[in-house]
This record gives structure tokens, sequence and C-alpha cells, in this order.
């Protein structure tokens, strides 16, 4: 066995097997299993990446080479949304659930207070960021909060940014962002976050806070928490959903085409 396969037996070992589904590779890995793989991360120092797919993500990734190349290096892809995973069942590479990045975040703030590994807030607006902050502490009172930035920020003050977070002392690192802004943001950065972990959030900080309300549960279990958020702001995010699904549904029916010639 050379170095570079038992390297990628350990990785899997610690991170679990990966699933090729639409051009991207996702972990075969529960929210129980992925905070476990976290906190492997964390104890070895080394900083990582984290990305979550969901239907829109992956239909940018056939648009955005780049985008591709950053989710593809990260050690830890999860599947968001749960036409991820029906995605993966119709293809025959099942994962065993949707990990939601909202319910990660908030699954790694609690295993961080109880832990005692502090973490860091960016993004968001100034006063979004305030009042997701005040309700993580609020929520889960040990948490040990090492600083915070909203992300309207100049490229100007990026180096300032990246130097306040590498000297806070954070463990993990949470990113309010849009997509593809954090992705990028992560990818240019990391080597100089100094953070084992970072992962970004993209509105999670605005659903901590009060300011987004999620779908209930009966429609996240039935896959409609992207129509819950579509009706909150049509306008914003047609396109996303109405045309981005239809173009990932026609992917999926593709690719199962392609493996029945196969």
């Amino acid at each position: 066995m050379d170095g570079a396969e038992r390297s990628s037996r350990v990785e899997e070992a610690a991170f679990g097997a990966r699933v090729a589904l639409l051009g991207c590779e996702i972990n075969v890995l529960s929210l129980e299993q992925t905070v476990a793989a976290v906190a492997t991360i964390v104890r070895r120092g080394v900083p990582v990446q984290h990305c979550v797919v969901n239907a829109a993500k992956l239909v940018a990734m056939c648009d955005d080479p780049e985008l591709r190349r950053i989710v593809l290096d990260c050690p830890i892809v999860n599947a968001d949304g749960q036409a991820v995973v029906w995605a993966a069942r119709i293809l025959g590479t099942p994962l065993p659930e949707r990990v939601a990045g909202i319910d990660l975040f908030h699954a790694l703030l609690q295993w961080a207070a109880d832990a005692g590994h502090p973490v860091y807030f960016l993004g968001a607006t100034a006063e979004v960021l305030r009042q997701a902050v005040a309700r993580a502490i609020e929520r889960f009172p040990a948490l040990i909060v090492a600083g915070s930035q909203h992300g309207y920020f100049s490229a100007a003050d990026e180096d300032a940014v990246v130097s306040h977070i590498h000297g806070s002392g954070a463990q993990l690192l949470f990113v309010g962002m849009p997509s593809p802004r954090k992705e990028y943001w992560l990818a240019r950065n990391l080597s100089r976050l100094g953070v084992p972990f970072a992962m970004g959030v993209g509105g999670s900080f605005d659903v901590l806070a009060g300011k987004v309300r999620r779908a209930p549960k009966w429609m996240q279990k039935l896959g409609l928490e992207w129509f819950y958020r579509f009706a909150q702001e049509p306008r914003r995010l047609w396109r996303r959903y109405l045309v981005g699904n239809a173009r990932f549904a026609r992917m999926v029916w593709q690719e199962r085409r392609r493996r029945r010639r196969s």
C-alpha cells in the first residue's frame, strides 16, 4: 500500500466513505457522525474547510469550475438538501440522511460549548450578527465566543479580518455569507486563518437571530423547506428554486439514463 492509498484510507476511516453524485463527492455521514468527524479535525489542528451541497449548489458547480474545485477539495461534504438525498437514492448511491447546514451549525455550537472549544462568527449585518451571537450564548451558556465580525467589510479590510480571526484562538469558524462568496473566501484564506474547522453556514445567522423563520418540521421532512423559503422571498429566490430545481431534476434524469446504459 503506497502513501497516498494509506492516507486515503485514514481519511475514509475518520470522515466516512464518499459517493459520487452529479460531479460531486459527498460523505456518507449522518449528523451525529459528522459532529464526531469535526471533533477529529479540531483535535488534529490542521485547517479544514467544510461544505454542504443542495440542488442549487450542484447546479452552480456545473457552471463554475472554481466552485467545483473548492467543493471537491473539502474533506467533508454533506448533503444539505433533501432533494440531494433523494437523487442519491434514485441513482443507487444512497446517503444515510440529510445533514442540513443549519442543523449541523447548531449541533456544533452545542458540541463546542460542551467541549470548551472557542468559536468565531463571521458574516451577516452588524445587527443580525449581534443578535445571533446573543442568542447563541443564551441557548448554549457555556459557549466561548472568541470573536465576531460582520460580513460587510471591504477587500482592503480582508487582511485585518483574517488577522483578527487568527489571533482570536477560535477552533471553529462559522461564515454566514451567501454562496459562492463563502466558499471562495474560505478557500482563499484557509491557510492564514489558523482555525482547524471552517464552515460556511449561509443564512443561518439570520435564522438564529430570529430574522428568518425555518419551515415547520413536517415541511422539512417532506423536502419542502425550499418552497417555504421561496414563499418568503419569491422575487429574490424564484430563479434559484424554480429554474434551478428544474435543471437539477433534468440532471438526475440524464444521469440515471447514463448509468442504466453503462
